[in-house]
């Protein structure tokens, strides 16, 4: 019983954390890796799958919720509008205010330092090779790829291209399916339909990506990364278990089938699930803080008081650092300094991927002109990588938008319908009166009570106390309507005093003094409160949440929460006796459990 109080911490990592795969899924990316390593693989969370003539989607290389692609009137008005407001706080010049002279050298900010530290910069992604030769491993699992995705990638030369060393065509075969950055750079011409099964921060479910398809390319990715990256084979899955560390958007319906997939699919032998926020205040050996979570595509904030997450607080915000990327290419083209390509970061996933690093590399906030030159790349279809030299100017507006939202334009992908997510007995509905098929090589006995899922359901309380609540306000106005909520002024001074900023946007220089000065600023004057404080993260902050959940899973806290494989599949969730989710409010923490054997 006293084993992990007696125990030194780094023995303790490598007796449990050896079989405990710790799994972070976001929309855009998935930190994934076992619960002893230093960090974990941060892969793309999306599959690439060949067209055939019979299944082609409407998109034709996209399978997405997407519907609209285009900036409104009224948008392009609010933009340009943030953007005037975002200037005079940075002392730059407005939209109508284009240099008289420009053959005036202007001045070059202190980007430039911070860029030539980052080698990654100037990266070129090379077209991924879609074949595989005929003799390969016969009926592999998981299509071929690099070992070392989530690492920079060494790209051959920019006029390189992989099509010139393509075998015969009667040597060839497509690849099935394809994930993770490899999927991203597919070029257009080839047959396939990226697919990104998390959007937004729920399961990207539309009337053209079906619940089915959204669940089976999950599994898919899962499955590809635990063989090809972790090297777990189906054949070994019953020695580990699963700690899923579950983004605060997701809903109980996301969060079952989430559960279902790792125990039932991919066969582990027990999980157990946490909340993101929860497990950031622990991944940085706090008990008490305002975790402001800065993904791809959505910013979460939500307060955790001694280590209980307090659901009333939460916010979430639709927009991430994609929305930076996209912000960043319109501004550069507003001043004519992007090159004449083709350049669409929601039609092209490698343009994305390209302004990402552009981004990462370049963007901080700071006051006065901040300008760099660097190296654009164009991707034309079935063409090598092109190169192109040039200045960017105006890099500490686009992650001002973070305060600014309507700089952004984050509105492109419409939310899921919402009567999927927002109440208990929507959640009955729809598909949920489908019998899903049975897989061939599980039995009948282990599919007790899946083919009638509504029993899981019975009886099942609805907390509508804990809806979260979403808002087109600024980050600095949530972080402040998050803490104010709470409404304790001793707990608001200690919150407002240890906000933590994570995500991988939490790394833009300058951004910890944005988040204090505006922060500071959005408190009412009426509030006795006169002191902000971002916590410097102990750890990358991109990473912060997986390591809090390697950590709860190692030192079994909450151990009472383990779900076995057989319990579920044969019994599923319903109330019982003794074993609760004590950790996870989202998963309505104290009604839900399984069923004692």
């Amino acid at each position: 019983m006293d084993y992990s109080k007696s125990v030194i911490p780094s023995h303790l990592f490598g007796d449990r954390g050896s079989n405990l795969v710790v799994i972070n899924p976001g929309s855009a990316n998935i930190r994934i890796g076992l619960a002893q390593q230093d960090a974990p693989f941060n892969i793309p969370h999306c599959i690439a799958r060949r067209m055939t003539g019979a299944n082609e989607s409407p998109r034709r290389n996209l399978q997405d919720q997407m519907l609209n692609s285009q900036v409104t009137t009224a948008q392009h008005v609010e933009r340009e509008k943030a953007y005037d407001i975002i200037a005079s706080l940075l002392k730059i010049p407005f939209l109508d205010e284009e240099v008289a002279n420009n053959s005036h050298p202007r001045k070059m900010g202190r980007v430039d330092v911070l860029s030539q530290q980052n080698s990654k910069k100037e990266t070129v992604f090379p077209w991924t090779d879609v074949f595989q030769k005929s003799q390969s491993k016969e009926a592999s699992t998981a299509p071929e790829s690099s070992s070392r995705e989530h690492e920079t990638i060494e790209s051959p030369g920019p006029h390189e291209s992989n099509d010139g060393d393509k075998p015969q065509t009667s040597e060839l075969k497509y690849k099935e399916y394809i994930c993770g950055e490899e999927a991203m750079r597919i070029s257009p011409t080839e047959p396939y339909c990226l697919r990104r099964p998390i959007r937004r921060g729920h399961l990207n479910i539309s009337q053209y990506y079906p619940m089915q398809q959204v669940l089976e390319d999950i599994q898919a990715i899962w499955d590809w990364i635990l063989i090809d990256k972790l090297h777990i084979p189906h054949s070994e899955r019953n020695m580990y278990s699963a700690l899923i560390v579950v983004p605060e958007t997701f809903d109980n319906r996301e969060i079952k089938e989430i559960l279902s997939i790792i125990l039932r699919d991919l066969r582990f032998s027990s999980a157990v699930v946490h909340q993101e926020g929860l497990a950031a205040v622990f991944g940085n050996g706090l008990s008490t803080a305002c975790v402001v979570n800065i993904g791809a595509q959505v910013t979460s904030v939500i307060c955790v008081e001694d280590g209980v997450a307090l659901p009333h607080t939460q916010m979430t915000l639709r927009f991430g650092g994609e929305d930076v990327s996209r912000c960043l290419l319109w501004t550069q083209r507003h001043h004519q300094t992007w090159p004449p390509i083709r350049t669409d970061a929601l039609a092209k996933p490698i343009d994305l991927l390209m302004l990402n690093r552009l981004k990462e590399s370049y963007c901080q906030i700071y006051e006065g002109e901040v300008e760099a030159v660097g190296v654009v790349h164009s991707y034309e279809d079935g063409l090598p990588p092109g190169s192109h030299k040039t200045r960017l100017t105006a890099l500490n507006v686009a992650p001002m938008g973070l305060f600014y939202p309507t700089l952004l334009v984050p509105d492109v992908y419409p939310p899921p319908p919402r009567s999927w997510f927002k109440d208990y007995e929507d959640m009955l509905e729809d598909t949920w009166h489908i019998d899903f098929p049975r897989r061939p090589d599980v039995s009948d006995g282990l599919y007790s009570g899946i083919n009638n899922p509504l029993q899981m359901w019975d009886n099942y309380p609805y907390m509508s106390n804990q809806q979260k609540k979403e808002d087109n306000i600024g980050l600095a106005d949530a972080i402040t309507k998050s803490i104010l909520s709470t409404g304790r002024i001793d707990l608001q001074r200690k919150l407002f005093c240890s906000m933590q900023l994570i995500g991988g946007v939490a790394l833009t220089a300058g951004l910890i003094s944005a988040v204090e000065e505006r922060v500071l600023h959005a408190i009412p004057s009426n509030e006795a409160i006169d002191t902000v404080e971002v916590l410097q993260s102990r750890t990358n902050p991109l990473f912060v949440p997986w390591r809090g959940g390697a950590i709860l899973g190692v030192i079994d806290y909450g151990r009472d929460a383990w779900i076995h494989r057989e319990d579920w599949i044969k019994n599923g969730i319903h109330i019982a006796g003794g074993r609760k989710y004590k950790d996870s409010y989202y998963l309505q923490a104290q009604p839900m459990c399984y069923i004692n054997s």
